[in-house]
């Protein structure tokens, strides 16, 4: 079982946390997030904090017990400040613009790549610089990665979408004779 399972979790005074129904619930000054329990896991809120406890002594079990520790944590910073992902839209050309629920990149293809927003995430797009935020850690990384994955960046140009702390190596190119 996980070290980090075994202690309770501590709530956040701004934080609401209920389990009930094979569903996790918790609520903030923000958002609402909610998780569905597996049926290996027990979780109680408590005064001293939530407790996460394997119901049988199965390795899936125990490996569940801390996934689902670290899933609430993720859901109790999550409810207070947003998490956030800043991708960067290099090359000649290339464009991003937003319309309503959806993003358009325009990155070198024959035709535009539309992108529907997931509900409780917010994008904000400033020239080339995209900013992806949401109370959902999961969501905000997944959506992330789906935008990168439109156009991911090439090792001899630069050109593409990539993450603004990634680094591309650069490769050298063809040699003249």
């Amino acid at each position: 079982m996980s070290r980090l399972a075994k202690k309770p979790i501590s709530i956040p005074p701004k934080a609401d946390v209920s389990a009930s129904f094979g569903t996790l619930i918790v609520k903030g000054g923000k958002a609402v997030l909610s998780r569905p329990i597996h049926s290996f896991i027990s979780i109680e809120v408590t005064p001293e904090g939530v407790l996460v406890r394997p119901k049988n002594n199965s390795r899936l079990a125990k490996a569940l017990s801390g996934t689902y520790a670290a899933h609430i944590r993720a859901m109790l910073k999550g409810v207070e400040t947003p998490y956030k992902k800043v991708l960067i839209l290099e090359g000649v050309g290339y464009k991003v613009e937003l319309k309503g629920k959806n993003i358009s990149f325009s990155v070198g293809f024959s035709h535009k790549v539309d992108m529907t927003i997931p509900e409780g995430i917010t994008v904000v797009i400033e020239k080339n610089v995209i900013t992806i935020e949401g109370a959902d850690k999961e969501g905000v990384g997944q959506f992330a990665a789906n935008v990168r994955r439109v156009k991911p960046p090439e090792p001899y140009l630069g050109k593409g979408i990539r993450y603004t702390d990634e680094v591309i190596r650069r490769k050298q190119g063809k040699k003249a004779v």
